[in-house]
């Protein structure tokens, strides 16, 4: 597959461009899709499987735990039936205002009337005044603060979604020119203060609620920590995490939506196990020509650290259309060739009409724009930044991928136990699959007796280039030659039955054999 790797450096025969691709593994990239009421029976689920997503994200900022429960149900189905392995993402509510319109009549607002927002949730919802679930807006905002308010927040060319500024601020009321017409429908809207701190806990006594009642009954691979503004909120969902029995192992991906996050990004990437980029919301706090430019920081920063990079509204046409726009197309592809592990989906495959194609288009561009990848600079730009002396597990991990592009391998296997060996090759984002072979470790809380293994292997799924295979518990990581002999033709049959491996093929080995680790070459007969 990598034979025919391109460079958008070199010349590339434009006639080529017109070719059809060839089928191949999958994409690299990751594709996390908000399942809702568009993408919640299971011949849904299965068809969004089958087409790349590979981790479900619960959107907690409306519907209830039991209508979630059902939807996880039908992906626990889902994935028996099409034997797709995916993971769980809870995604917070957070200090996120809304605007609350209890008779779901739609609201019409006219460009410069006026329009008052109230924190009295007892008046219903008019063109004049609009109820909000926050008291302290007053204190917050000023003359000439920009607001915005939508079902899925503004992007400038929709009729759905407005854009308001503070013209006065009376007692608790803030009264709002109207900067553009829209129709507001439905029960529940977004509102987003431009550069305003809001004076709201990270993660809301509903937030720890769902956590330790439906996050635990689900034991949930991934949390998406909404509004991350300091390392110190990371920390505090760590430590409710922490005694919540097997939720300990849970990761904390925190959502950067604000300037407020983004002032503190280097101590929050330190403290969480993956970024969400929440383009949304940032593309209204920041002035529209500095958002690439952060992808851009933000994302280098997490490839460096290791960490998954996560990048959010790419295809917003594509929630009432079969098709993405070209700008959007190119958008997909950019965030690849920056170097985002993986694309993640809301409203596009939540209430959109074209949920599967949706998923299916993304991984077609993922891995158009993963062939003409700078491969070899990459690799270089981050053995660099590691610098030297590397630790054991980091100077391992970058020979097993030098060895790999050397000989031209078409897939690097790695047998692990937690997973961050398997992690920091896919660091290097090699040009092949990585097949992370994860072997359950027995443990005991003194009272049963269970397998690790689960967790490590999901939570690969978010990771560039990453494919877990769950092994049988009988066999150790660092187990006998016969054994690791055993776990890898199971591997090397995955692979086959994938049609990532044939017949010649070399693969690359990464492995413990009693202490030591070893990187080993083989290739492959008849």
């Amino acid at each position: 597959m990598h034979s025919n790797h391109l460079l958008l450096e070199e010349p590339i025969r434009m006639a080529s461009i017109l070719e059809p691709s060839k089928a191949s593994f999958s994409a690299m990239t990751k594709i996390v899709g908000t399942l809702g009421p568009r993408s919640r029976s299971v011949e849904v689920i299965s068809a969004c499987l089958k087409a790349g997503m590979s981790v479900a994200r619960f959107d907690f900022s409306w519907g209830d735990a039991e209508y979630h429960q059902e939807t996880l149900e039908n992906l626990k189905a889902a994935i028996k039936t099409t034997k797709k392995l995916c993971a769980v993402m809870l995604d917070t509510v957070g200090p996120e205002l809304q605007v609350v319109n209890r008779s779901e009549k739609a609201i019409t607002l006219k460009a410069d009337d006026k329009v008052i927002l109230t924190p009295d949730k007892g008046q219903e919802a008019t063109s004049e005044v609009l109820p909000i679930n926050f008291a302290g807006l007053s204190k917050a905002v000023k003359n000439g603060d920009t607001i915005f308010i939508g079902q899925y927040l503004f992007t400038g060319s929709e009729t759905t979604s407005v854009w308001l500024e503070v013209d006065e601020v009376k007692s608790e009321n803030v009264v709002c020119v109207i900067k553009n017409s829209a129709t507001l429908a439905g029960s529940l809207f977004t509102l987003h203060a431009s550069q305003i701190h809001i004076d709201l806990p990270t993660l809301s006594d509903k937030d720890k609620q769902v956590i330790s009642t439906w996050g635990v009954r689900n034991k949930i691979d991934f949390i998406s920590l909404s509004y991350t503004r300091h390392a110190e909120d990371v920390r505090e969902a760590r430590q409710l995490l922490s005694k919540l029995g097997d939720l300990s192992q849970t990761q904390i991906f925190a959502k950067i939506e604000n300037v407020e996050g983004l002032t503190h990004f280097d101590e929050i990437l330190q403290e969480a196990d993956g970024i969400i980029l929440s383009r949304g919301n940032l593309g209204i706090d920041l002035p529209p020509e500095k958002v690439f430019l952060f992808q851009k920081s933000a994302v280098y920063k997490c490839n460096m650290a290791g960490k998954p990079a996560v990048v959010t509204r790419v295809v917003d046409s594509m929630t009432d259309n079969l098709r993405p726009t070209r700008a959007e197309a190119t958008d997909v592809a950019n965030a690849v060739l920056d170097g985002c592990d993986a694309i993640l989906l809301g409203a596009e495959t939540l209430r959109g009409l074209y949920p599967i194609e949706t998923i299916s288009i993304v991984g077609k561009i993922c891995a158009e724009a993963e062939k003409v990848s700078n491969q070899d600079q990459y690799f270089k730009k981050t053995v660099k930044y590691v610098g030297e002396p590397m630790s054991h597990l980091e100077s391992i991990a970058s020979s097993a991928v030098r060895a790999a592009i050397k000989v031209k391998a078409s897939v690097i296997i790695c047998f692990t136990s937690s997973g961050r060996a398997a992690r920091l090759i896919a660091k290097y984002r090699p040009t092949m699959p990585v097949l992370s072979v994860v072997i359950p470790r027995l443990k005991t809380n003194q009272l049963k007796w269970s397998f690790t293994g689960a967790f490590e292997a999901r939570q690969s799924l978010i990771v560039r280039g990453l494919f877990p295979l769950l092994a049988d518990p009988r066999h150790a990581a660092d187990s006998t030659n016969a054994t690791n002999e055993s776990v890898l033709k199971v591997a090397l049959d995955h692979g086959k039955a994938s049609g990532v491996i044939k017949s010649h093929d070399r693969i690359v080995v990464c492995q413990k054999v009693g202490d030591a680790s070893v990187v080993k070459i083989i290739e492959l007969e008849d």
